[in-house]
């Protein structure tokens, strides 16, 4: 089928569904689009059954209606979905935004301005990501040709190429006030080049100029005997103005942004809209640069330097704890956006110290997050499911190469609660070895990744908390698994549906080496019983696929005993994995299948014993399968044993025989070619 053709079915199907608008969701699986509607009258059942691409079509309970598509139901789905006038419509499942939202959600509370206090620090940053890190794998490049004595980068008469690598890194951080003020400003919707203009004020060359002693006399500076640094003080227009480098800052852009979008929207009040362009930022910066220069700069700066001071407090005299408490904090943080306040302590202990203790503590959790993620891929791999492999290897690179958590979150650990114990047991393993080890720390601000290891110190002990952390989640994951046993139940059941759907599914045609072969093969007129019982009508078969005929025209068999045995003699095309489904085609071209039982791919092959191979050649009477049609009728299932001729519409005509006692080698269905 071409493409074009793809997309006028899927087009057509959406049409004789009732168009867009009513359609609430739409999943698939192996041979079946499966729709949510609104108003599942509105259905044009005729037309939606002639649209080529459809085998039939199935209405269920409620709202909720199928329509059989074969093997190309994956391409169809997606033609369907990327449809634009299908933008709004679910794919049924839940994205990775909408487990974040969920995960928000719960946290909310009665104070919603403490939401939105937390929302407005993430919003800030978010958009920064990848600046950050890209400056940081800049400065892991740097660390290993370090490491190496390939460059001396702390070097003070270093090569000018080297200074410019510098510069490549520190421009992100050294200009972050301005970027996070121009965030923020978005966030509160002001014009972000006001919020950004206030803040490069502070960070002119003329404004840092104003502490050079020797240039104005009135300036006094004092040097801090415990940091090293020199405070300075200078007199303009008669008022004290104590100077700071602001460059690295994030507290005092976060505080300005929200004063001055309160003078802002004041302004915006008083003015009428044509001057507005002109006068409102002119009046927010007349009042905002110097309010940030004499106030909230300095207070922004005393309220980061005494949250890193405690923070620095608890480190230096209870260093087990701060590295245990960081990795078990994250992983509750980073899903309700709350760790950018800690981000920020790093920041600024890197501006002020000159190095910061947060964020190796903070690779145990990162790993151990991984960790997890690569304990979900082993398993998805030896359970070969491949949507859950593809979600963990995505996550798992993203991770290990990026530093990045939030994809194995979202995509993963938040949809599966067992995960999470697992995984606290890895931050805490490896926050406890960085705590013996006497903590971890670093002069640069870094995602925590492979790449990044080169700028953590001492080099050795990260790493090997790193790896504890790492191998704790995932052996753990392994040993226990990542789903509750029904959630394990419910995917082997839906990896034996999938099989069981291909079964339904007609086989390639024969290759051409074997087409002089169907030429002088005997026409098949008659297909039959598969097993001794009694012939009904799919009508009487209790199940709407195989009633509605969209799987082919056939008959159900009420089994008398458990041999199951090949109705026509040909190539088994398929063999469901837990025995309750075969597909054959004969060497004339009729596809046959026959499916043992109702609903029994969920015994996942308990009762079942397979007796052929997908590929065999198999004669009419060969035992396929013996079943136990006791314990399939303990277990609460129908056995009645089905069997179709899937490519029913290819034929003259194929009639049931039914109304009988069969036994095995009977007759049940005739065939005219």
């Amino acid at each position: 089928m071409t493409s074009t053709t793809q997309g006028s079915a899927a087009e057509a199907i959406v049409a004789e569904v009732g168009g867009p608008d009513n359609i609430i969701s739409l999943t698939h699986c192996a041979t079946r689009l499966r729709f949510v509607l609104k108003d599942a009258s509105k259905v044009n059942e005729k037309a939606l059954d002639k649209v080529p691409a459809v085998l039939g079509v199935v209405p269920q309970a409620g709202d909720r209606y199928q329509v059989v598509i074969g093997g190309a139901v994956q391409t169809t789905y997606t033609q369907i979905m990327n449809l634009p006038s299908m933008k709004n419509v679910s794919s049924g499942k839940l994205s990775d935004a909408d487990v974040k939202a969920a995960e928000r959600a719960k946290a909310r509370g009665k104070f919603h301005w403490v939401d939105s206090f937390f929302e407005y620090l993430s919003d800030s940053f978010r958009p920064l990501l990848g600046v950050l890190l890209g400056a940081s794998l800049i400065i892991a490049f740097a660390a290993v040709l370090d490491a190496l004595h390939i460059v001396d980068f702390r070097a003070a008469d270093k090569p000018a190429s080297w200074v410019f690598v510098d510069a490549m890194w520190r421009a992100v951080f050294y200009f972050l006030p301005i970027m996070v003020a121009y965030n923020a400003s978005k966030k509160l919707n002001i014009d972000p080049w006001v919020g950004a203009t206030v803040m490069g004020a502070v960070m002119t060359p003329e404004f840092i100029s104003l502490s050079n002693v020797k240039q104005f006399a009135d300036t006094v500076c004092t040097k801090n005997p415990t940091l090293g640094t020199d405070s300075c003080v200078a007199q303009v227009f008669g008022l004290p103005m104590q100077l700071n480098g602001y460059g690295g800052q994030v507290f005092v852009p976060l505080i300005m942004v929200a004063v001055l979008a309160l003078v802002y929207k004041a302004l915006i009040k008083i003015f009428p809209a044509n001057i507005q362009m002109v006068f409102v930022p002119f009046i927010s910066m007349i009042v905002m640069i110097p309010l940030t220069a004499f106030i909230i700069g300095p207070l922004g700066i005393w309220l980061g330097s005494g949250l890193g001071a405690g923070l620095a407090f608890l480190n230096a005299h209870v260093p087990i704890l701060f590295a245990i408490i960081i990795p078990l904090l994250y992983p509750f943080l980073v899903p309700l956006g709350l760790h950018w306040p800690l981000n920020a302590l790093m920041l600024l202990n890197i501006q002020t110290l000159g190095y910061d203790f947060i964020q190796g503590p903070m690779g145990s959790w990162n790993f151990a997050c991984f960790g997890a993620t690569a304990g979900v891929l082993f398993l998805s791999i030896r359970d070969r499911d491949v949507q859950m492999r593809q979600t963990a290897t995505g996550a798992l690179a993203a991770g290990l190469l990026g530093g990045i958590s939030e994809p194995s979150l979202y995509g993963i650990h938040l949809r599966y609660k067992r995960i999470y114990p697992r995984m606290l047991v890895g931050c805490l393993v490896g926050g406890l070895i960085t705590g013996i080890g006497g903590g971890v720390t670093t002069g640069a601000f870094a995602f925590t990744s492979l790449l990044t290891i080169p700028v953590f110190k001492p080099a050795v002990l990260y790493i090997i908390s790193i790896a504890a952390a790492f191998a704790t989640a995932m052996i753990l994951v392994i040993i226990s698994d990542y789903r509750t046993p029904e959630q394990k139940a419910e995917a082997a059941a839906e990896r034996a549906q999938a099989e069981a759907d291909l079964a339904l599914e007609a086989s390639a045609p024969a290759a051409v080496a074997g087409s002089v072969a169907t030429l002088t093969a005997v026409a098949t007129t008659h297909i039959g019983t598969a097993v001794a019982g009694k012939v009904i009508t799919l009508d009487e078969v209790p199940d709407k696929v195989f009633a509605s005929r969209a799987l082919g025209e056939g008959v159900g068999i009420v089994p008398a005993d458990g041999t199951i045995v090949a109705p026509v003699s040909g190539v088994l095309a398929t063999v469901a994995g837990t025995g309750h489904a075969y597909g054959i085609k004969t060497d004339d071209g009729v596809e046959v299948l026959v499916h043992v039982g109702i609903d029994t791919v969920r015994l996942k092959g308990e009762g079942f014993t397979v007796n052929a191979t997908k590929g065999d050649r198999v004669a009419a009477g060969d035992l396929l399968a013996t079943v136990d049609l006791e314990a399939i009728k303990a277990a609460g299932y129908d056995p009645t044993t089905i069997v179709v001729v899937t490519n029913t519409k290819s034929l003259t005509s194929v009639t049931p025989l039914v109304g009988k006692d069969v036994a095995v080698g009977d007759p049940v269905i005739d065939i005219t070619r």
